[in-house]
């Protein structure tokens, strides 16, 4: 949108106003008295298209029974969540309150269990109320959890929390994640083979927009699906991994499921394949499979392996550092068309102004 704020504003005015006009010829003064209102529907007659032929919307417009009189159509009450029983504010919050204030560094140590979801959300925003959207340094507030962590473990959690697990995860860990750093990785006395087991649910960072996910271990299905800025380190992930990604790097230092990078206008993946299965499992609408030849990627890539290494302890990770040079080209690039086309165009509009000959992934210009 080209315009000005105050032209979205007037907008929403007129669009106001109209309403009223409209509710105002129904005898309806306010939109509470509007919900279940299927009685004031009508289907247009003068829609003619084969597809709305012989369509009977008769039962859609029927107002639904009430089991008695007193039964509302509307939110007249307020419900208890039961918000003040989450881990967050019992525990979490109190504990780091004058970290919240003053911006110290402080770790610590919890026990969580998977009715405790969104953990670490109400805390980042007692942090982004004090201190911004750029939040606290890095790792200022550190909580290593114990246990098996419910949904939404880490959910828009911001710079400068980390939280660290060491157990297991539901479903949408760091969903919206907002520059924090999630680690989880399995107890240290599990004796399972981590990259053959999953170790976190569906939907993992749904919709991140920047930070850091390291996981030893496999996700399930839609892994990073609308990740928009987050680094994410995996050893593996089910079907669906990467769907409509629009930014960030995901390294998947396992198989992958079906349908892999369906949708994926941007960012970049590197996958490590040494069993030659990407190519069937990856939808090749929308992206390219490269080598990972360009230094800048090499670096890239290393250090976030290196990263999850240090972090994670994951023996997939020093097994490949260990053995780089041969490893190296077991890794595929996964790069959108149109991501390389509008890169290779900006590094053009660059070069022309600079007037130097420079090279892109394309190719020179």
């Amino acid at each position: 949108f080209n315009g000005q704020p105050e032209h979205v504003i007037n907008y929403f005015f007129m669009a106001a106003e109209e309403c009223r006009e409209i509710m105002a010829s129904l005898g309806i003064r306010t939109m509470n008295e509007l919900v279940g209102r299927v009685d004031l529907l009508e289907t247009d007659d003068a829609i003619q298209h084969w597809k709305a032929k012989g369509i009977d919307l008769s039962a859609m417009l029927t107002l639904a029974p009430k089991p008695h009189e007193n039964v509302g159509t509307y939110c007249q009450r307020g419900q208890d969540h039961g918000l003040q029983y989450t881990l967050d504010q019992t525990t979490l919050i109190p504990r780091f309150r004058d970290t919240i204030q003053t911006g110290k560094p402080v770790s610590d140590t919890f026990r969580i269990v998977n009715t405790d979801r969104a953990t670490g959300t109400t805390l980042s925003h007692e942090v982004s109320k004090r201190w911004g959207a750029n939040g606290l340094p890095d790792d200022t507030i550190h909580m290593k959890f114990t246990g098996h962590a419910g949904q939404s473990l880490g959910a828009w959690a911001v710079h400068g929390v980390t939280l660290e697990l060491e157990g297991d995860a539901n479903d949408y860990v760091g969903k919206g994640l907002s520059g924090a750093r999630i680690i989880i990785y399995p107890p240290k006395a599990a004796t399972f083979k981590s990259e053959e087991n999953i170790i976190i649910g569906n939907v993992a960072l749904y919709g991140a927009i920047h930070g850091e996910a390291y996981i030893r271990g496999v996700a399930a299905e839609r892994f990073c699906v609308r990740n928009s800025g987050a680094n994410a380190v995996v050893e593996g992930c089910g079907d669906h991994g990467l769907e409509y990604m629009t930014g960030g790097r995901a390294v998947i230092l396992g198989a992958t499921g079906r349908n892999f990078a369906a949708g994926m206008s941007g960012g970049v993946a590197y996958v490590y394949d040494p069993q030659s299965q990407l190519k069937a499992n990856c939808n090749p609408e929308m992206v390219e499979l490269e080598k990972v030849e360009a230094d800048e990627d090499i670096a890239e890539l290393k250090q976030l392996i290196s990263n999850h290494a240090t972090y994670t302890g994951s023996e997939v990770a020093k097994r490949i550092l260990t053995s780089w040079s041969a490893e190296l080209k077991h890794f595929h690039k996964v790069m959108p068309v149109d991501y390389k086309r509008a890169l290779a165009e900006m590094a053009k509009e660059t070069s022309m102004k600079s007037g130097k000959v420079i090279a892109t992934a394309a190719g020179q210009v």
